[in-house]
This record gives structure tokens, sequence and C-alpha cells, in this order.
């Protein structure tokens, strides 16, 4: 897309960032309050396989497999921007083998609806909680986001302590996203980098598949649920000329700043991987959403 410059740096960079309180979505779901309804499904038939539900009017893609352990959370893969469920099929089969697992496709990916207008944190936030509602109903929840989806997910959880006991964030967006690539990147830069940084501010002001409209946000703390934070260890970002060394600095800081998110959080570093760490090293996913999993439900028994 770049010329010279990888397209992982341009997924990675453009397509990671999600900020909170932002401008409304338009449509149905503008109106819709999922507390308000009675969407939780906790004696539902289980979904097996890829189905399709209604969240607020709009049918949103979503895939479950694997048994529900008694007294273990509802695991909850989240995919970047740009990658529909199907980019975790095999992390989610890997995982259901020992847990109950689901992904989803959010508006504007894959098979899901698109959405009317431009999305804010607050209504792809709805969509998640009716997605949750459907497939774990009252039962508690670990959220595996990658890129975009770890934001999501982190930015979610501290309003939804009640179910999210648990978070894995892979190589999550950056909370001051925005800002790092602004400040990297100048205004005066030519060239590829240039185009880089003109293409990250079109995606942040929802030029991007979701029509997300994106702002930094600070990081709020979601308790003392478990929490592991991974980061790449291939340099994959020092392929932007010129900025890549100070672009790959300002990733790493962000990930440390996830750690505020809960007083039980560990950053670890998956030193074979770029930015797709569950593609890259699966093992090193799977241990990890295992873990934070098996941390939760102890946690919730009473362990």
């Amino acid at each position: 897309m770049l010329g010279k410059i990888k397209a992982s740096v341009v997924v990675a960079l453009c397509g990671t960032v999600l900020g909170a309180g932002l401008v409304g979505c338009d449509g149905a779901l503008a109106d819709w309050d999922p507390f308000a309804s009675e969407t939780r499904k906790a004696e539902a038939e289980p979904i097996s396989g890829t189905k399709k539900i209604d969240v607020g009017g709009r049918s949103v893609n979503v895939s479950c497999a694997g048994g529900a352990a008694k007294g273990k959370p509802v695991i909850v893969l989240m995919p970047g921007l740009g990658d529909g469920l199907d980019k975790m099929a095999a992390l989610q089969n890997t995982l259901s083998r020992k847990n109950r697992v689901c992904s989803y496709d959010r508006l504007g990916e894959g098979a899901s609806d698109q959405p009317d207008g431009p999305q804010s944190f607050s209504s792809t936030g709805k969509v998640l909680t009716g997605v949750l509602d459907r497939v774990a109903g009252d039962r508690p929840v670990v959220l595996a986001g990658h890129s975009l989806g770890g934001l999501i997910a982190a930015r979610y959880a501290p309003d939804h302590q009640d179910r999210v006991k648990g978070l894995v964030l892979m190589d999550a967006t950056s909370p001051t996203m925005v800002g790092d690539v602004t400040k990297v990147i100048p205004e005066s830069a030519t060239g590829p980098a240039a185009q880089l940084r003109a293409q990250n501010i079109a995606v942040f002001q929802g030029q991007n598949p979701e029509k997300l409209v994106i702002a930094d946000a600070q990081v709020r703390s979601a308790g003392r649920i478990p929490v592991e934070v991974i980061q790449h260890g291939k340099p994959y970002l020092a392929a932007v000329p010129q900025y890549g060394p100070r672009l790959e600095q300002a990733w790493s800081a962000g990930q440390r700043k996830w750690l505020a998110v809960s007083s039980r959080s560990k950053l670890s570093t998956a030193t074979k991987s770029e930015h797709y760490i569950y593609v890259d090293q699966p093992d090193v996913a799977v241990r990890a959403i295992e873990r934070v999993t098996s941390q939760a439900a102890r946690k919730a028994n009473g362990g």
C-alpha cells in the first residue's frame, strides 16, 4: 500500500485505534439501551458454529465452539480492525478443546451489517454487550483482543466489571496512539512516512471499515482482574523510513500503559512475533488466554 513499507505496518498503525466519548452511532443502535431490554439469554440454546444474531436491530455474525465448563468464564475473541472472526478461527478451535469460546464480527467487519453512520466506543460497546448477552448470558467472560480488538476490550472492561473477569491484550492499540503517530511523524514529513501519517489521520477521523471515530484516552482501571499484555518482539515498525525506531518505542510505551487497567496485570514479549502474535506464535496466545481464564475461574469460585 505504501511502496516499500510493509503492509503489516499499515495494518498495525492504521488499524489499531479507538477512543471514548465520541460521536454517536446513527440508526437503531443510537437509541438502543441493552441494559433496559431483556437481552440476556442465559437459558437460550447455546450457539454452535457460526450464526447471525440480532443486536439492536442489526445483524451480527457470531461463532461459538466448545463446551461450557462449570465455573469457567466464556472466552470471547476480538480481532483487529479489518479482520473478521475467521482470522481467529484457528485460535478459537484450539482454545475450544478445553473452553467455551466465541468470537464475532463488529459492525462493518466480516459478515455483520454495516454501521449506519459514525461509531464511537459507546456504540461499539453496545454491540459487544448485546453479543455477550446472547453468548454468555449471566456467565462471566474473559475478553481476548488483538490490536483494535484489544483496545475495545480494555476500554469496555472498566464499565462492565460485573461480567468481564479477565483480559488478554495481544499487541493492543496504544491508548495514546493518535498522539503517538502525529508526534513521531511530523507534519513536515515527506514520502512514504508522510503517506502513513495521512492515512492514520484519516482512520482516526472515521475513514475505516467500522466508521470508528478515534481519540486518545487515559487507561481506566477494571479492578483486580487478571490481565496479560503481550507485545510483539520483532521490530517490524522499523520498516518506516527515518521514524521506525521511535514508532517502536512509542508502541512499547503504549503496551506498558495498558498495565494500569488492573492491579493484577503482567507484560510479556512474544519474541518471534510481529503484530499478529496469535498467528506468529499461537502457543503464546493460547497459554496466556488459558492462564487468565483459569485465574478468573479460581477468583470467581473463591480461590
